[in-house]
């Protein structure tokens, strides 16, 4: 699964947010990221142990079925929580040459729904801004098991409010 993100800031500017600056980021977008904290090595190096705290938007906390009067046919019903926060454990791979940071997902929530986990940030320089290609990898539990499509609009959102944020020190 892709998704691309045009962006103002310079290709390193953001390529170093997270391969050296990753601890900067809940700062950068506090609505989506909750804390980061390294476990093992530091915020800069290849294959750093880094733990995440985020909210990736509203999930189901409970379903119902109703009848509708209409046409008679089951229409389900979700209640949504506001507040779901995730955790995860993830093993940092860096290609300063290529600017992508690789996350390998080591522990944590996703790892309910998956046997492998893996985001790839890929930042394309263009002649003004940048290009945020983020890519997941992963193998499901169980084949009937949910994809991480939920996590578009969350790394949207994220990369949005960081070149936000990086736009804004520039200017100052």
């Amino acid at each position: 699964m892709e998704t691309e993100v045009e962006i103002k800031s310079p290709a390193d500017k953001f390529y170093n947010t997270f391969s050296s600056k990753a601890h900067t980021v809940p700062n950068m977008s506090p609505g989506n990221l909750h804390g980061v904290e390294v476990h093992e090595g530091d915020w800069e190096s290849h294959g750093s142990v880094k733990s995440w705290t985020f909210s990736a938007g509203d999930f189901p906390a409970t379903r119902t079925e109703e009848q509708t009067q209409s046409s008679h046919l089951r229409g389900l019903h979700y209640q949504w929580s506001q507040h779901f926060v995730e955790k995860m454990k993830e093993k940092v791979e860096l290609d300063p040459e290529n600017k992508t940071v690789a996350m390998v997902v080591i522990e944590g929530d996703l790892m309910k729904h998956f046997k492998s986990y893996k985001v790839i940030i890929k930042v394309i320089p263009k002649s003004e801004g940048s290009l945020v290609k983020w890519i997941w990898e992963y193998e499901k539990l169980q084949e009937d098991g949910p994809t991480p499509s939920k996590y578009v609009d969350f790394v949207t959102d994220l990369t949005k409010n960081i070149d936000a944020h990086l736009l804004k020190e520039e200017q100052n």
